[in-house]
């Protein structure tokens, strides 16, 4: 990628029109392939074992294009992407996690410069920041929440990191009004989670989670499976709803994953689905 860089800046020594233009382009073009090839492959010990090295390539596109929004968030998106399904080992969770909440935070900040401290302002302020975020936004938004939530996860045994959540809950819903339907109703899936992290005891909220899930399912007509995972994982497990449980769970593992944009995480799903399954008789 740096020679086909060069190369392009070597045909702007001889252009005057639209060299930066040019090379960003070449450079987002290749970063959406990457993010295409990886989230379309079906082999996930394939994708663990050599995916490290295209994330140290993605580190490198990041220095030579410091500002580009559409890299950063790319970036964000697949080392999110990454620890999530893979990374087991915390404190390589927490490096990761920080490097993606880094290129998220970035690219919101690039867009709005009051955004750039949104994890050190107060409550109140946070909310209005957010509630001024368009339609134009949401590619950054969703960037940021979901990067922000993987860290959560990653920092887990930090009681200020977990105080975050209910700031993810509030970049989650804004994203929802703006569009429920933005990446097949990603966003309701993290709200769907959130609801059912709790017992109603505690101030979760499952029946309303549940509304989350099922909307979610809705919109991505069941493209994304994990979905239904989540939903089984944390709400019919939550309510010890046996059947609802194994009918999610089943009906993830009768479908076909290799599904454009979401073979990764549908071969994940299937994955984490048989677990669930066989662990069912020890939690009911």
């Amino acid at each position: 990628m740096r020679y086909l860089v060069s190369f392009f800046a070597i045909l702007c020594m001889f252009s005057l029109t639209s060299c930066s233009a040019l090379v960003s382009s070449a450079v987002s073009g290749m970063m959406d392939n990457l993010s295409t090839a990886i989230l379309n492959n079906n082999d996930l010990a394939m994708v663990e074992t050599g995916a490290p090295a295209y994330l140290l390539m993605i580190d490198s596109l990041v220095l030579d294009n410091p500002d580009n929004e559409e890299i950063l968030i790319t970036a964000s998106f697949l080392y999110t992407a990454y620890v999530d399904t893979f990374v087991n080992d915390k404190p390589r969770a927490r490096k990761m996690s920080d490097k993606a909440l880094n290129y998220a935070s970035r690219a919101l900040c690039s867009r709005k410069s009051e955004a750039c401290s949104l994890k050190n302002i107060d409550y109140e302020q946070f909310q209005t920041i957010i509630s001024t975020m368009g339609e134009n936004d949401l590619p950054a938004l969703y960037a940021q929440g979901s990067s922000w939530a993987s860290w959560i996860k990653a920092n887990s045994n930090d009681f200020n990191a977990v105080a975050d959540i209910s700031r993810i809950e509030i970049i989650m819903e804004r994203i929802v009004a703006l569009d429920e339907t933005y990446k097949d109703g990603a966003a309701l899936l993290y709200l769907g989670t959130l609801a059912t992290l709790l017992p109603p005891a505690l101030g979760g909220k499952p029946e309303k989670g549940r509304q989350y899930f099922e909307r979610a399912i809705e919109i991505s007509k069941g493209k994304n499976l994990m979905v239904k995972v989540m939903f089984a994982k944390l709400y019919a497990r939550l309510l010890f709803d046996r059947d609802l449980h194994d009918k999610l769970l089943k009906q993830v593992l009768d479908e076909d994953p290799d599904v454009p944009g979401y073979t990764l995480v549908n071969t994940y799903a299937q994955k984490q689905a048989t677990e669930l399954l066989k662990s069912a008789n020890d939690y009911f």
